[in-house]
């Protein structure tokens, strides 16, 4: 490869990709996807006939509307968990007390698995923290400006680098 020769864009499948990883990174992302999808089937099964064989089951009790109540809840902290990440504690803990409510309230929080997913997702909403930013990253100054303002000026190095003192 010679030095005349342009180097490959990335294709827009692999810039999409990297974007959603990036704005994955900044938020409590899996939190939001589990609280998410435990609202789902404690929101469905109260209104759902399921089949087995040629019998149907019939979950439609009066607390149905308690039921679709939490499990819409649950869906919009999820949502709320990826798109403002300041309220993840909020989030988180009243992903958690909907969560037990739902074991009472919606056919054993959607017969547990919309139980422990709200509850793993509200768990991880609590306990995620905002990574550090990068070293080099967090470093945008340019080379003629010191550091510290309160630091002496840096000594030059014989190629004439910088050097933090």
């Amino acid at each position: 490869m010679s030095a005349e020769i342009p180097v490959q864009s990335a294709g827009n499948v692999t810039r999409l990709r990297l974007r959603f990883r990036d704005w994955r990174r900044t938020r409590p992302f899996w939190a939001g996807l589990f609280t998410l999808l435990g609202g789902v089937p404690i929101a469905y099964f109260p209104y759902a006939t399921l089949k087995l064989g040629t019998m149907s089951i019939a979950m439609a009790t009066t607390a149905g509307a308690g039921s679709l109540i939490i499990g819409v809840l649950l869906i919009t902290l999820g949502l709320t968990m990826w798109f403002q990440k300041a309220t993840r504690v909020f989030a988180g803990v009243a992903a958690i007390l909907l969560a037990l409510v739902s074991l009472v309230v919606s056919n054993i929080g959607g017969f547990l698995m919309g139980f422990l997913l709200a509850l793993i997702g509200g768990a991880l909403a609590v306990s995620w923290a905002p990574a550090r930013p990068q070293r080099g990253a967090a470093r945008q100054e340019s080379d003629d400006a010191p550091l510290d303002p309160a630091a002496p000026p840096a000594a030059e190095d014989s190629d004439g680098g910088r050097r933090v003192g």
